[in-house]
């Protein structure tokens, strides 16, 4: 079949600039002719001219298409289909990944009717660069998305994607589910104003991520944002929202022991929970959330430094198992090399103490495991050594002193009384904070 050198050339210099591949192809009969040479696959001896182009390309297509997107191109280019999609347009175009030599290339295979109705052209261009160009963008405009959704200091969330939360909440309550259920906690950072003026914005900062990676550690299960300066918020669903008091009860014990000991944020905070009687929209939760906070922080600022923690959970906040077995740990290893005298040694962070035996026999006390035994042991020094007794301490645990000097009476069962002079330690967290008080009691 021949067909005029002309227009063979006219067509071939109009898109040959635009195609890597172009065959002209004869509906009716099958014939084909190739009018751009294939650069992309020249060594995979495709038949330049032929008499069934349909055939020719079911039996090269497997050498060259990507398995998975072989089926959809065999499908795309049946002769009964591109008759179809060609009967609606005058072209069409399908996308997909080759593999020549190993390598990917991507791929838009583009059929046009020729203007006789009974030709078309079979065109490929190559579109990696597009491909991967649009690639770029997607991913530069998933980072933009992910960073206007994301607090740059702490990682977390952020005020943006509260909002998006809040909105999908209200959307949910709008369209009356039974089975909803959730829960607000709000949180605050106590005195950031004042780290930052007087230790430095690099310093609250530091604050600022300790209190995120507090919050976050104990509402495992939940979207935690943060909202403003020294503002975070919580919202409980699921596993969260089942356990919450005592998830809430768990911060308020740590915050308490942070301001206690100083070895860490306070963090006031208050919770709120929906209810489908009353609540219309995700603020109502939040506003009752937010108010019961700044409560929590006005008895924090009172000096309440139970921040409304119950009075059992005063007297006795509870010890993580790895904490108790490091206080046995250290507490063998100063026996051990103690010598004469009563050992004894207390976890800063819970006021928890562990003593010898001898000092519980001798002295009538009530275990030798014990919450606030400092306090409990002053009961026994002489009321006339108890002020300097108090100074002492005190100034050791701020690190302010050492305990060489005192020298004190502790009354034993039977009411009379023994001189007593202490040899004390501090032993500091990764951060230099006060952990553990320790030392050992010799009778004089």
């Amino acid at each position: 079949m021949k067909i005029d050198s002309s227009a063979f050339n006219q067509i071939a210099t109009t898109l040959s600039g635009h195609f890597d591949s172009l065959f002209y192809v004869d509906m009716e009969s099958g014939w084909y002719t190739e009018f751009v040479p294939t650069r992309l696959f020249e060594e995979l001896h495709i038949p330049r001219e032929g008499d069934d182009f349909f055939t020719m390309f079911r039996e090269n297509a497997p050498k060259y298409v990507h398995p998975n997107d072989l089926k959809f191109v065999l499908h795309t280019h049946e002769k009964k289909v591109v008759l179809e999609k060609l009967a609606k347009a005058f072209s069409f175009s399908v996308s997909c990944r080759l593999v020549i030599d190993g390598k990917i290339a991507h791929v838009r295979h583009v059929n046009i009717l020729c203007e006789d109705k009974k030709h078309v052209l079979f065109c490929m261009e190559n579109i990696d660069d597009e491909v991967h160009k649009n690639e770029e963008q997607r991913k530069s405009l998933l980072s933009a998305e992910r960073k206007a959704r994301v607090d740059e200091l702490t990682g977390i969330k952020n005020k943006n994607a509260c909002v998006e939360c809040s909105r999908s909440i209200d959307k949910r309550i709008q369209a009356v589910e039974k089975e909803l259920s959730f829960g607000i906690v709000m949180c605050d950072v106590n005195d950031l104003k004042r780290f930052n003026d007087t230790r430095g914005h690099s310093f609250g900062d530091e604050v600022l991520r300790r209190a995120s990676r507090m919050i976050s550690a104990i509402f495992q299960n939940s979207q935690m944002f943060r909202i403003g300066g020294d503002e975070f918020v919580v919202v409980l669903m699921g596993e969260d929202y089942e356990i919450r008091e005592e998830l809430l009860e768990s911060l308020r014990r740590e915050s308490y022991a942070n301001g206690r000991m100083r070895s860490g944020p306070v963090i006031a905070s208050g919770m709120a929970v929906f209810d489908p009687e009353k609540d219309t929209k995700f603020a109502d939760v939040f506003n009752r959330a937010d108010a019961q906070m700044y409560e929590n922080k006005k008895l924090l600022k009172s000096g309440n430094s139970s921040g409304g923690i119950s009075n059992a959970t005063i007297m006795e906040i509870p010890v993580p198992e790895d904490r108790k077995r490091k206080l046995d740990g250290l507490f063998g290893a100063l026996f051990t090399t103690a010598g004469e005298g009563y050992v004894f040694l207390n976890d800063l962070r819970y006021d928890y103490s562990r003593w010898a035996l001898s000092l519980i026999d001798d002295f009538g006390m009530q275990s030798e495991y014990m919450y606030h035994a400092g306090k409990i042991w002053q009961q026994f020094v002489h009321p006339d050594d108890l002020a300097q007794y108090r100074k002492v301490v005190d100034a050791v645990v701020n690190g302010k002193s050492e305990m060489k000097y005192l020298c004190y009476r502790a009354r034993r069962p039977d009411g009379t009384y023994v001189w007593l002079k202490p040899r004390a330690f501090i032993l500091n967290d990764d951060q230099g904070n006060p952990e553990y008080f320790g030392g050992i009691i010799v009778p004089q």
